[in-house]
């Protein structure tokens, strides 16, 4: 079940949720708009190496097509009760930009400045600590566990840490199926 904007605000005053700056004024019917940090991380097509830093300055910076941005949420945002889920706002979609558009959820435990993925169509200019995009919360059926990934914890836009997927290898996480192992 989702939580209302009320629901978010209660659990935020109890501790239950942390959205560190909070500020109300954010607060949707069932969601919290969260803000872009001032930095970004840029990855070219068919790059190696590090990818390029850039501090957005107040004018702003423009996003071109064909390249993938990785930002952060400006708030430190979490929760040890509910997951979440990262996910853009309207009004920056029907300008073009696609925001997490693989890795949205948010597990229970994890309380971090969220990397998030952005990408666009046509070009369009971001600016440090505007609001980007909104996170909803969600209570889980069942018991679960606290995440305790790769990703825990980070305070700016992180690179993958997945050295399988970076490098050529033929390694593979053997608990991962293959093709050849059904999915139980």
């Amino acid at each position: 079940m989702i939580l209302s904007g009320h629901a978010i605000r209660d659990a935020v005053d109890r501790g239950d949720i942390r959205i560190e700056p909070f500020d109300a004024r954010y607060l949707g019917p069932n969601s919290y708009d969260y803000r872009l940090q001032p930095e970004l991380v840029i990855i070219e097509p068919g790059e190696t190496g590090e990818p390029r830093r850039v501090t957005i300055e107040d004018a702003g910076f423009t996003l071109e097509p064909g390249r993938l941005y990785l930002g952060a949420t400006e708030e430190l945002i979490g929760s040890e009760r509910y997951a979440m889920t990262l996910l853009g706002r309207s009004s920056l979609g029907r300008l073009g930009l696609y925001l997490n558009i693989t890795a949205d959820l948010g597990h229970i435990g994890a309380v971090s400045n969220w990397t998030l993925e952005l990408k666009v169509v046509q070009p369009l200019v971001v600016y440090p600590r505007m609001r980007i995009g909104q996170v909803a919360f969600w209570t889980a059926m069942g018991t679960a566990a606290a995440y305790t990934g790769r990703y825990l914890g980070d305070r700016g836009p992180v690179t993958s840490r997945d050295s399988a997927l970076s490098s050529p290898s033929t390694d593979h996480d053997p608990a991962a199926p293959t093709a050849k192992d059904p999915i139980p």
